[in-house]
């Protein structure tokens, strides 16, 4: 997979060999590598070493690992990000990858409980992630006194939007799914039973094999690419502002903290103002998103900080069809983790390469029309770390 994608995105970036061992040379390129978990799911760490193996071109070159649990993608972005803003390197290359097929579903739920405070929240605990995000779907309807039938239907709406997109997107996991409103509506029986609380089967993400690459590029080299390649400057799509938050790791420390606001989750709230207030833009001038559903719950929540809608008021924009994929603002037109499938390392670069498809123009089949400007929200663990991300052109 390493070989791969990294192929394929030079490749589609018309960059070749020479170009590459002169970077190398120079020090003026890096991979950053987003994984969470390598050393459990394939016996692996030290992941930042493997690029040496896929071409002699690569010896020398800068290569680290990341980790923020669901967010590592999102973490090795934004450590690039850094070092290209530092005036370091010219080019940068992340990763975001994970193997999580590799274990039974029990082990492998153990293994992502590491992303939440293990002695408490997911030590002994079956599938401790679907049960934490379980209680926030019981905090929503608590904090905000929701009817739970609307409620159910409105995260039943979520599960069917998300599959609904990811069927027009080649590279989703669930594409050739069935899976149907219907299907998502009837809880708690055999095809669709309770997997924590009140979330089931069709509110969770896919536990997938993945791995996926977007390449970040200081401005100077940037306008040396156009040029020699004569492409229109404008045309090539630019991080406008980022957030970065991290939050109490317990998810009852959140809840207690927040248990005076009507943002649920205000980390992560902040760390979408804040990408907004660098950018200098706000809801109204996003033309999609791509957020972080781990869960049905999560998205739920999204809405209101994204700016759909007040906190509480989430079922009234789901009910207009405000999320949907024919509405000005379609959220998670690629499927998100529900559709597209939830390699947790490379979850943040993939809704990154997702922003730039649909800014640029090459979304091809579930393709955004007339997108400028794109927004996306990654969380790791219980919305512990939070990175929201603002691509344009």
């Amino acid at each position: 997979m390493f070989r791969e994608v990294i192929q394929d995105a030079l490749i589609s970036l018309n960059i070749d060999e020479s170009e590459i061992i002169n970077l190398v040379k120079n020090q003026r390129i890096a991979f950053f590598i987003g994984n969470f978990a390598g050393e459990r799911y394939v016996d692996q760490g030290h992941l930042g070493a493997l690029i040496t193996d896929l071409d002699p071109i690569y010896n020398g070159v800068a290569s680290f690992r990341y980790e923020a649990a669901c967010a590592s993608g999102s973490v090795a972005i934004d450590a690039a990000r850094t070092k290209i803003s530092a005036g370091e390197i010219d080019l940068a290359i992340v990763v975001g990858i994970e193997i999580m097929k590799s274990l039974s579903s029990d082990l492998g739920s153990k293994v992502l409980g590491l992303a939440a405070d293990f002695e408490s929240e997911a030590k002994d605990i079956i599938y401790p992630f679907p049960k934490l995000f379980g209680q926030l779907a019981n905090i929503i309807l608590k904090r905000y006194k929701l009817d739970e039938r609307l409620f159910l239907d409105n995260l039943a709406e979520i599960s069917n939007t998300n599959y609904s997109n990811a069927k027009n997107n080649p590279l989703a996991q669930t594409r050739l799914w069935y899976m149907s409103k219907s299907h998502a509506v009837n809880r708690y029986d055999k095809f669709n039973p309770s997997i924590g609380g009140k979330l089931c089967v069709s509110d969770c993400s896919q536990i997938t094999d993945g791995a996926a690459v977007v390449v970040l590029a200081s401005e100077k080299y940037t306008k040396e690419y156009a040029r020699k390649r004569s492409i229109k400057l404008s045309s090539i799509p630019f991080m406008k502002g980022y957030g970065v938050r991290v939050g109490p790791l317990k998810f009852s420390d959140k809840i207690t903290q927040s248990s005076s606001l009507k943002t649920i989750l205000p980390w992560t709230k902040k760390a979408i103002d804040d990408a907004y207030q660098m950018a200098k833009l706000n809801f109204k001038d996003i033309d999609l998103f791509e957020t972080h559903d781990c869960f049905t719950s999560s998205e739920y929540v999204a809405i209101s900080m994204l700016g759909y809608c007040k906190p509480g008021e989430e079922h009234l924009a789901i009910g207009k069809g405000e999320i949907k994929f024919n509405a000005k603002k379609p959220l998670n037109p690629s499927g998100g983790l529900i559709g597209v499938g939830h390699p947790v390392g490379a979850s943040g670069v993939r809704m990154m390469l997702d922003l730039y498809k649909q800014v640029a123009n090459k979304a091809t089949t579930y393709q955004v029309e007339g997108a400028k400007n794109a927004m996306m929200l990654n969380i790791g663990g219980t919305a512990t770390s939070n990175f929201s991300f603002i691509i344009g052109v």
